[in-house]
């Protein structure tokens, strides 16, 4: 993996730096946006209480706080460039097909009444 990073030329300090960069500006723009749902619940229905902004400033916070652990703990970050995929063996079994009858109901044997 170390010869991969060396041959790509990315370190990973950078990479750090660039999941930390889009971590805080993802969590500023959801904290920004439940602040503003907050305020206009605030005015326009809960006729000017406090408790939506905080709400809305919480979920935010909650929303962004959940994407940055996340990005951080993704153990399985692969990479389509690094990625090789095998192709799988040809199928040597027959394909089998099942015939499904229709069950018969009480209904279909009655005689017609006329």
């Amino acid at each position: 993996m170390a010869a991969e990073q060396k041959r790509s030329g990315v370190r990973s300090e950078d990479v750090l730096g660039q999941k930390w960069d889009r971590c805080l500006s993802d969590s500023l723009i959801k904290i920004a946006g439940g602040l503003g749902v907050g305020v206009i619940f605030s005015v326009f229905l809960f006729k000017r209480r406090p408790w939506p902004i905080a709400f809305g400033g919480g979920v935010g916070l909650g929303m962004g706080y959940s994407n940055c652990q996340h990005a951080f703990n993704d153990p399985y970050n692969l990479r389509a460039r690094i990625a090789r995929i095998q192709p799988q063996a040809a199928v040597t079994e027959p394909v089998v097909s099942v015939k499904v009858e229709q069950a018969k109901t009480d209904d279909s044997e009655k005689p017609a009444s006329s």
